[in-house]
């Protein structure tokens, strides 16, 4: 018999304060307007915004010209660029500090099934998604949470 142990990392993050009240209204403003199942998906997106900020954070205290700064933040500005988060002329590393959560939760595949009118309401768009209507290419996609890329 084939075991397969396997460590996958947690892919959110709990706040620090539990009931801090400006925060938890901010969050469940976010859940209602873009149809969010629930705040865990809020802090995913979050943790997700979090690393490639810290990512862009450190290779901004590297000199412009080093080697790891040209490599490793050419493929990050390649990757907000291939999502849709920042436009061609925006790319350096200072408008990537500026993304905020909003920018990540518009290229979900929910928010843009309902943004191109083929929902009645975000709610409707999540349903359709979920129930196999939504094509991505010609990719089959059943997760609202889809990242939504530009090619």
């Amino acid at each position: 018999m084939v075991r397969k142990y396997r460590e996958f990392g947690k892919v959110y993050k709990n706040p620090r304060r539990p009931f801090e009240k400006e925060r938890l209204d901010k969050e469940l403003k976010l859940v209602g307007e873009y149809g969010l199942r629930c705040k865990r998906e809020v802090w995913r997106v979050a943790l997700t915004l979090a690393k490639m900020r810290k990512c862009a954070r450190t290779l901004l205290t590297l000199e412009a010209d080093s080697e790891r700064r040209v490599l490793e933040g050419g493929a990050l500005l390649r990757r907000c660029l291939r999502y849709g988060l920042l436009d061609q002329d925006h790319m350096k590393l200072d408008y990537v500090l500026g993304l905020t959560l909003q920018d990540f939760l518009e290229r979900r595949l929910q928010t843009l099934v309902f943004k191109h009118g083929l929902a009645k309401s975000i709610h409707h768009a999540r349903v359709m998604i979920r129930q196999r209507h939504i094509c991505v290419g010609k990719q089959m996609v059943t997760v609202p949470s889809f990242w939504v890329r530009t090619d």
